[in-house]
């Protein structure tokens, strides 16, 4: 007896018009398959492959990765910094301390290794200097970052006040931004190459709505990857 995952498989390929030993096979390679027939079947039908590829994996797709890119581009409350951080807390808490543990990471090197440990009045001054030089090269590189690709970051919501609040550490309203900068590019990325834990990519993969006639700007944000 035929099992389920077959019977399924031999409904998309009688939707196609294909051969049940049609090569790539949707069951036994089913990203090769996505990748061919992708964009000539339905919803209903491509969501048997939710079950059998991860989001990871159909990153290969690159109407998938599109798809998804789009979906960043709309500026969706999903990826707007509240949301993004009650939803990954470990991301942000990454990006959080990124640049302190840089800074960190100099001023030991000051304090332990410059000039043999010698001099510790002058090698205490060098190496709180060296750490603050750090945290500014950090907030020049987040500011690098947020134009380096075609998309734009999200900017935070006047209203989140306590969002804010909570960069303990980070000095100033630019550096707060720069690290919320760093987080939101962090998340928007990992999200385009199925690295998130997320629900959605099981409705979004499969939602034609987000292709696009033009997609010269998603082209160019995946150049490096062909």
């Amino acid at each position: 007896m035929a099992s389920r995952s077959d019977l399924d498989a031999n409904t998309l390929l009688t939707y196609l018009g294909l051969p049940f030993d049609y090569d790539p096979s949707p069951t036994t390679a089913p990203v090769p398959f996505l990748a061919k027939h992708l964009c000539q079947l339905p919803s209903n039908l491509l969501h048997f492959f939710s079950a059998i590829t991860t989001p990871q994996e159909r990153t290969a797709v690159l109407l998938i990765r599109n798809r998804r890119f789009n979906f960043t581009q709309s500026d969706p409350p999903e990826l707007r910094f509240p949301a993004a951080k009650r939803q990954w807390p470990m991301l942000w808490e990454g990006a959080e301390h990124a640049a302190d543990e840089d800074a960190r990471e100099e001023k030991e090197w000051a304090d332990t290794t410059f000039l043999g440990g010698k001099g510790k009045a002058f090698v205490g001054k060098l190496g709180t200097l060296l750490g603050e030089y750090e945290e500014e090269r950090q907030m020049e590189r987040a500011r690098q970052a947020r134009h380096g690709r075609q998309e734009e970051l999200i900017p935070e919501e006047e209203d989140e006040r306590s969002d804010d609040d909570d960069l303990s550490g980070s000095g100033t309203p630019e550096s707060a931004e720069a690290v919320q900068g760093l987080f939101l590019r962090r998340v928007r990325e990992q999200f385009i190459y199925g690295q998130l834990e997320w629900d959605l990519y099981d409705k979004l993969d499969w939602d034609d709505s987000w292709d696009r006639e033009d997609r010269d700007a998603e082209d160019h944000w995946f150049d490096n990857d062909e």
